[in-house]
């Protein structure tokens, strides 16, 4: 009985989501009932009551505690047993730019050239991948799209996952110009092929030539605009060096994450942030004293270095909580475009390496908006923000539990459904009547 309950839920649900998605619309006044509300912010409600007003946050309340008119909702969702949770943010994706990662024209998120601080993310982005619904039904739900490639790749944007081109879907337009720091360690294989490291000899010269590069956009940046040869590639900088724009710094060893801090400091970066910052753990009190905050390597891989502990990756969030940094979660490296879906289980990995359960939630929530600056509207349950969030039928950060039931962004209902979900559908109900 009670599964025909949770079916005839999901199909009202489908029905209701796809009506609104079509019509472009927000249903005006929505309340969800009852369920458990993960707020983000490090704070949760066991039956929580959560009003939406054309798209916006009005009301968190205990449901136990707080009496309403049902007449004064026009959809109002029973969610009792539900967990609620705000959208997950994947930063530093290349959702929407990546498609199938074996035909190359299919991938735009990279363009040739060393230094490319004028190209933008955004435009490229397709609001029409195949992959997009299956991330969104794991309740991920904005991504930073971002570019690839060169010593500087470009700007990134951040995005919806819904809408009916990039114009619709963009939350933030170029919010930081990536660069990719020399490395200063090279070699090293697969696990099948194993490659010992070394230094790598051309460290500074390559490290020189981008200062170079950085201080000649300083430069333009502070000189008048009327008396500036125009150069589209310093001008894309522009914004970088008087504090409207984030520089995303991606780096992982020691001595190159040093290096940035100085940089930072030399050049008067205002926003910067550290992308990747596997050695970030060993200088926690230097990056937190430099307020830079870090988007962490994916934790579901192997360590660096040879003498490193086996579950080191998986503890590094817990280390750089303990030591006051700001950080969030990302999934950048192999297949990341397909496994942007697996963001939520990497919350759920550094909740049991020893990440609190709350702040396993902020690192794809609350943290990442804050340090990409949406948090004003975005990365939580609360007063006056976007009502985009999802419910799910248990724990979100676990493989078997994160089994959702509706999602809203900016209050409008999206679609709970994906390719693999109409594939599953369609063998299921063949092979049912064929046991039958």
């Amino acid at each position: 009985m009670e599964g025909n309950k949770l079916v005839l839920m999901k199909i009202w649900m489908f029905i209701l989501a796809s009506l609104a998605f079509k019509l472009g619309l927000a249903q005006n006044r929505i309340l969800i009932e009852g369920a458990t509300v993960n707020t983000g912010d490090g704070s949760s409600i066991a039956q929580g009551l959560v009003g939406i007003v054309d798209g916006e946050i009005t009301l968190i309340k205990n449901a136990l505690s707080f009496d309403y008119k049902a007449s004064e909702w026009d959809t109002i969702v029973k969610a009792h047993g539900y967990h609620l949770y705000p959208g997950f943010i994947a930063p530093n994706s290349t959702l929407g730019l990546s498609e199938v990662d074996a035909v190359r024209a299919t991938l735009d998120f990279k363009e040739v050239g060393k230094f490319n601080p004028h190209i933008r993310a955004l435009i490229a982005f397709n609001v029409e991948s195949r992959i997009i619904p299956t991330t969104i039904t794991n309740g991920v739900l904005i991504a930073q799209t971002t570019p690839r490639g060169g010593r500087i790749s470009g700007s990134s944007s951040i995005m919806r996952l819904s809408g009916w081109n990039w114009e619709d879907a963009v939350i933030l337009s170029d919010d930081g110009m990536h660069v990719n720091w020399p490395k200063t360690i090279q070699g090293g294989g697969w696990w099948a092929e194993p490659a010992p490291k070394k230094a790598n000899e051309k460290y500074e010269e390559q490290y020189r030539e981008l200062i170079d590069f950085l201080s000649a956009a300083k430069a333009y940046a502070d000189t008048p605009e009327k008396s500036r040869k125009f150069d589209a590639r310093y001008a894309a900088m522009v914004n970088v060096f008087n504090g409207k724009q984030r520089c995303y710094f991606h780096a992982d060893e020691l001595k190159a994450l040093q290096d940035i801090v100085q940089v930072v400091q030399k050049l008067k970066i205002q926003k910067p942030v550290i992308v990747g910052g596997y050695d970030s753990y060993l200088i926690t009190e230097i990056l937190k004293d430099a307020e830079i905050p870090v988007m962490l390597t994916r934790l579901h891989s192997l360590p660096s270095n040879e003498d490193d502990p086996i579950d080191l990756v998986y503890r590094l969030p817990k280390l750089l909580h303990d030591g006051g940094v700001l950080f969030c979660l990302q999934n950048a490296g192999s297949m990341e475009t397909m496994h942007a879906r697996n963001l939520p289980f990497l919350a759920g990995t550094a909740r049991a390496y020893g990440l609190p359960a709350v702040e396993a939630i902020k690192a794809i929530s609350l943290n990442a908006a804050e340090i990409m600056g949406i948090s004003d509207k975005y990365g939580s349950i609360s007063l006056g923000k976007s009502a985009t969030l999802f419910l799910s039928k248990g724990d979100a950060l676990e493989v078997k539990s994160n089994q959702v039931e509706l999602i809203l962004i900016d209050g409008k209902f999206v679609p709970v459904t994906n390719h693999q979900y109409m594939l599953y559908e369609r063998y299921y109900e063949k092979y049912k009547k064929a046991n039958d």
